[in-house]
């Protein structure tokens, strides 16, 4: 076990706060999925607890291997993985397995797993921002030679997520907002950018109102009117969350003694804020919202301390997003924001999406364990 820890570099208290993520992950999860059980596995709760268990382990090996890359890598890799995501959207968008009226999911053969593409699209993405806004701080407030490049595969990426995904688009869209404006590009560029985001939303919506196929545009319109009403009926997810809240008190029913499970759609993931609370309590769920603070505190101080740019905006992108996506399942939870669909970053029960968020801190921890050895070069010189 010594020798394991030895083996950990970068930043100790991002990895205590991944392990206690995980660790709530695995109660959280086994105390919420008994009607997912009793309706594929005949009531086998193990069966989706060693499931679930097994894709952490996966995360967390692919998080320890991510660290032990020197994150400059990345930087090569970004644009590997940019090239790859996008045609991967475009096909998913054509041909991908559809659930709730959206093409989100490929499965991959042989193991039947489904593989969300826009998880790759935004890890890929981030890491692509990071790179060119690097490479182009000489030329940073210039519109042709910087803001357009950086533009392009932003719009590209969210345009394509977009139709099946709205709340991850308008999530990345953001987090690239908020990368570019770190990277020092032209704010009055920057709210261009957005005005033209809002202008090509509305262009979508507009057609599609216009078709014949209005699925996900109806789904959206349903969750924000449902978010606005009074009658509990419509807005009975909101309804359940809140009842779970209510009843946890400050300090739970404890592990396994939740009631709402019962009652929530989809409590081990768009949920499980809840069903955290209701278990353990506003305590409980204050813990956790500050562990995902504790996450985008320490990813600043990485940022601030990495010695070059692209290390600098690697580690607050993939930090505030993280992050980020975090505080909208939780807002979603507390009934201050719409249904959203966001999973609970290495809470939730996930496949593919945990791996994903596994390689994004096993980036950041890369960051770290640079500036920490080129510290301990200079404190040795």
């Amino acid at each position: 076990m010594q020798a394991l820890f030895k083996n950990l570099k970068g930043d100790r208290v991002i990895w205590a706060v991944v392990l206690f993520l995980g660790i709530l992950s695995i109660l959280a999860v086994y105390s919420s999925i008994v009607s997912l059980a009793y309706k594929y596995q005949d009531g086998n709760t193990e069966y989706f607890l060693f499931k679930h268990g097994f894709i952490l382990i996966v995360g967390f090996g692919l998080m320890y291997a991510a660290h032990k890359l020197n994150y400059k890598y990345y930087s090569r890799i970004s644009q590997l993985a940019i090239f790859i995501a996008v045609p991967l959207l475009l096909f998913t968008l054509l041909t991908g397995a559809s659930i709730n009226d959206a093409s989100r999911w490929l499965v991959i053969p042989v193991i039947n797993q489904t593989f969300q593409t826009s998880d790759l699209a935004k890890l890929a993405l981030i890491m692509f921002l990071a790179r060119m806004l690097s490479k182009k701080q000489e030329v940073i407030k210039d519109f042709n030679s910087a803001f357009v490049p950086i533009m392009i595969p932003i719009l590209a990426v969210c345009g394509l997520i977009l139709p099946a995904n709205f709340s991850t688009a308008a999530m990345l869209f953001t987090t690239s907002v908020v990368i570019m404006f770190i990277g020092r590009i032209n704010l009055k560029y920057i709210i261009s950018m957005i005005g033209i985001g809002v202008v090509l939303l509305s262009v979508f919506i507009a057609i599609v109102v216009n078709s014949n196929y209005t699925g996900r545009v109806e789904t959206w319109k349903n969750r924000i009117e449902n978010f606005m009403s009074d009658d509990s009926e419509s807005n009975y997810q909101a309804e359940q969350s809140k009842i779970a809240i209510a009843t946890g008190g400050p300090l739970g029913k404890g592990p396994g003694g939740s009631t709402q499970r019962n009652f929530l759609p989809h409590p081990y993931s768009d949920f499980i804020y809840a069903i955290v609370i209701e278990e353990y309590g506003i305590l409980g769920g204050f813990t956790l919202l500050l562990l995902y603070l504790i996450l985008l505190y320490r990813g600043i101080i990485i940022s601030i301390k990495a010695p070059r740019t692209f290390g600098s905006l690697l580690a607050v992108g993939l930090s505030f997003s993280l992050v980020f996506q975090a505080m909208i399942n939780m807002a979603v939870a507390v009934n201050l924001f719409p249904v959203t669909g966001q999973p609970l970053p290495m809470v939730s029960m996930g496949g593919t999406s945990i791996w994903f968020t596994c390689l994004a801190v096993g980036i950041i921890l890369s960051v770290s364990r640079s500036v920490y050895e080129e510290e301990k070069e200079v404190a040795n010189a």
